[in-house]
């Protein structure tokens, strides 16, 4: 039997969804290879939580935890930590400083595709179509005239570096803008203001299974809100139609640039990567490296459309980060 560490929780505002993440990981793992232990990263505290609720603290040195006089260690770190510190690289150099396995993508994949800005600008010279981006650090000065003359309206305000659409807006007047902005720094210093694209928007699963990189059936996300915002992710206010509604060669030519974009960034682990579609273009909006696992998330949604159970898509990240 290996010992699997789960970590889950995190810095940002996604951790109450990464703990859901975790513990769907650990119902679903093969208790006959493996025995899952949910350890959870916040910044007061990194503690292992047992069946009972109790708390064990981990030792920072060795990545171990002492239960009952017994020091355990791991055979491997199944991460799924959305956001900070788990999926821009923090936890993936402090474990490669350890020499633990861990099933998501190296530190260097994990902080480039975490900043959407440095992330598209990587891809851009593959001929990987974005949209229209102007960029803010906080502390600039805002000239609202030069954002709309470049991006044009409506446009999205983003953090350059969050999930599940935290502090987006989408701005339909110039006079919105310094509000989105403000709602933006309050995730991240850096932004990202884009065009708005009038499309299909889908979701497309690139994993390794297997030793093979396969795209997973496509999911297309029709929002009954605005745009896919935390709402539409997490209480149901989105139809997410896997497959997606979308002709046979525009499903193999989006599928074809998400694996490209895999494969150029030497990724490993699981990436969901979400395009809109206009006019039989598809445009990159971003890529996610530790998606949401729970099962309404859409990484699990395409598994089992693919046929793969999530206990077989667990057991696979685990067996190739081994």
């Amino acid at each position: 039997m290996k010992n699997i560490a789960i970590i889950m929780g995190g810095y940002s505002s996604e951790y109450q969804i990464s703990l859901i993440s975790g513990k769907v990981v650990h119902r679903y793992l093969d208790q006959s290879k493996y025995t899952g232990f949910c350890i959870h990263i916040f910044k007061e505290k990194w503690v292992y939580v047992d069946a009972d609720q109790k708390e064990f603290p981990i030792d920072k040195n060795d990545f171990s935890v002492t239960v009952n006089q017994t020091k355990i260690t791991f055979d491997c770190v199944f991460n799924a930590i959305h956001g900070t510190p788990g999926e821009d690289g923090l936890m993936q150099a402090y474990f490669e400083l350890l020499q633990i396995p861990q099933t998501s993508c190296d530190y260097y994949q994990a902080a480039l595709t975490f900043n959407k800005r440095d992330f598209l600008s990587v891809l851009k010279p593959y001929g990987i179509k974005s949209a229209t981006s102007y960029y803010l650090n906080k502390g600039d000065t805002i000239q609202t005239n030069q954002i709309v003359t470049k991006v044009g309206l409506p446009c999205f305000v983003k953090p350059n570096k969050a999930g599940s659409s935290f502090g987006i807006s989408k701005v339909k007047t110039e006079a919105e803008l310094p509000i989105a902005i403000e709602v933006a720094y309050q995730e991240d210093d850096e932004i990202i203001i884009e065009s708005f694209l009038d499309g299909t928007e889908v979701s497309v699963g690139v994993i390794n299974y297997k030793g093979e990189i396969i795209v997973l059936p496509i999911t297309e996300i029709v929002s009954e809100n605005d745009f896919f915002d935390y709402e539409a992710k997490y209480q149901g206010k989105s139809q997410e139609i896997t497959p997606a509604r979308i002709s046979d060669e525009m499903t193999q030519k989006v599928g074809a640039i998400a694996k490209r974009a895999y494969e150029l960034l030497k990724m490993s682990g699981f990436s969901r990567t979400e395009f809109i579609i206009v006019n039989e273009e598809p445009f990159m909006l971003e890529m996610n490296t530790i998606p949401g696992l729970t099962p309404e998330s859409l990484i699990p949604q395409q598994a089992t459309a693919a046929g793969i159970s999530l206990t077989d898509l667990f057991t696979n990240a685990i067996e190739l980060a081994l």
